[in-house]
């Protein structure tokens, strides 16, 4: 059996490795290469740069178009098998492959259907998450599902950890239904549609706070978006990051009447857990700032040199 893979991102390689120590990889599907940063380097995606040290033909089309499908059919591939390449493909594209075509979705389907379930599953506060090998289909993640783990989440995670979490469990998962297949020991059941929800594509402005929003929700957008854009607000209209929070016991602020401070109010400083930020409900402890234009520092450093920080309130406005 000859296995065409596609993806791109990080979180597909060990996939990819996976499958190639067991299963014949007759080639792998990448995005085109793209320059990144001020100086416009080109940087190889993971996907291709694993493809490249495994020596497996590689293939970086600018679009599936009738020579590409071709030029695979003529390898001659039985099944296809997908993690996080970003694209829908067209029935022409899907039909090459005699034996099966596979998805690997990281989150448990018909939940979070889309391009960022992890993130979503964190900011959900999801108690748990997992895993869904589904058939493709020619719209998004609507695919009968062949095998789903779960597995449960502490609320402690962020997304580098989730992400390399689910790449370790994806690689064990694909190996194992790949086997069955091949022996025709599978099978597959449709998706519940009418439970699907469904995540978008991540944008920077996602990563402001909103102070009116409780505690747990910002930082649970602290964890879901510390890899990209992280979690901004403005102070004197420059950008202040915050790198590092945490939420506040109620037995840190029990003495103070919570409804008289406004949210989005820098309130006091505590030289253990840090500058106590008001949210809609209670405080959020900022421990490291990163402000505009300069280096990370932790937020004792930070007002040294700001000491007119504390009793301010921030800015909601993306735009300032």
């Amino acid at each position: 059996m000859k296995v065409f893979f596609v993806g791109t991102p990080e979180i597909a390689v060990k996939s990819l490795e996976k499958i190639a120590e067991k299963f014949n990889i007759c080639g792998v599907l990448t995005n085109p290469d793209k320059p990144q940063g001020r100086n416009n380097t080109i940087v190889f995606s993971p996907v291709k740069k694993t493809a490249l040290s495994l020596s497996l033909p590689l293939y970086q089309p600018d679009i599936i178009d009738s020579n590409f499908i071709s030029i695979i059919k003529n390898l001659k591939p039985d099944i296809l098998v997908t993690f996080a390449y970003g694209k829908i493909f067209k029935e022409e594209f899907l039909s090459i492959f005699g034996k099966e075509t596979l998805n690997i979705h990281p989150s448990l389907l018909p939940k979070h259907r889309g391009p960022s379930p992890i993130t979503a599953a964190i900011l959900a506060g999801d108690s748990e998450t997992g895993i869904t090998i589904q058939k493709m289909a020619l719209k998004m993640d609507r695919g009968d599902i062949i095998k789903q783990v779960k597995f449960p989440l502490t609320g402690k995670e962020n997304v580098d950890s989730l992400t390399e979490d689910i790449a370790e469990k994806s690689a064990l998962l694909i190996t194992e239904v790949l086997a069955d297949i091949i022996s025709d020991n599978y099978s597959s059941l449709p998706q519940d549609h009418s439970l699907a929800s469904y995540c978008s594509l991540i944008k920077k402005e996602d990563g402001l706070i909103n102070w009116n929003e409780k505690s747990i929700q910002i930082e649970r957008k602290f964890r879901a978006y510390k890899n990209w854009p992280g979690i901004f607000t403005y102070w004197k209209g420059k950008l202040i990051v915050i790198t590092e929070c945490n939420l506040v016991s109620e037995d840190s602020v029990k003495n103070i009447n919570i409804s008289d401070v406004a949210p989005g109010t820098v309130a006091f400083v505590d030289k253990n857990k840090g500058i106590f930020i008001k949210t809609q409900d209670s405080f959020l402890a900022v421990t490291k700032i990163k402000p505009q234009s300069k280096n990370e520092m932790d937020f004792k450093s930070f007002l040294n040199g700001s000491k007119d920080f504390i009793g301010s309130i921030l800015e909601n406005d993306f735009e300032k």
